[in-house]
């Protein structure tokens, strides 16, 4: 919790307009991603949002892809630019970690370009061995 903000799971608080239009003109992992894509993607994740504790207006969110078993990927990470700077990407991350800790996952991942200081805190280290790990990607899809 950051001083003047809440952290919620509950998927009725999601501004999913104000989501999509963050990620797909702010975003670049995901520009041009379209509305029906990102409300699937809401859809089939474990959301969390960020939000002003006083007007109740949402300010970041994080998504997470998970069997709630074995795997996590923590992805889609945005703060709003005019809330950056004050610690919410890193409560996000921490309330993603405390939320999911208890479940027994054997591995969370996440991919970043730009903000490995920000998962540091939280826990997130580099992988100790890449060489095990493989991608298969797929044409981009709006």
């Amino acid at each position: 919790m950051i001083d003047g903000y809440e952290l919620s799971t509950d998927p009725a608080r999601l501004d999913r307009a104000r989501i999509h239009h963050w990620l797909s003109t702010g975003a670049p992992w995901a520009l041009g991603r379209s509305r029906e894509t990102q409300d699937r993607a809401i859809d089939g994740s474990l959301n969390f949002g960020a939000y002003e504790a006083t007007s109740g207006a949402q300010v970041g969110y994080a998504r997470v892809v998970t069997d709630h078993t074995t795997f996590a990927w923590l992805c889609d990470v945005y703060v709003d630019p005019d809330a950056r700077g004050k610690g919410l990407a890193t409560a996000l991350a921490t309330a993603v970690r405390d939320h999911l800790a208890p479940l027994g996952l054997r591995r969370m991942l996440l991919a970043t370009d730009d903000a490995h200081g920000v998962y540091a805190k939280v826990g997130f280290q580099p992988l100790e061995d890449p060489g095990y790990w493989m991608n298969l990607s797929f044409p981009p899809h709006p």
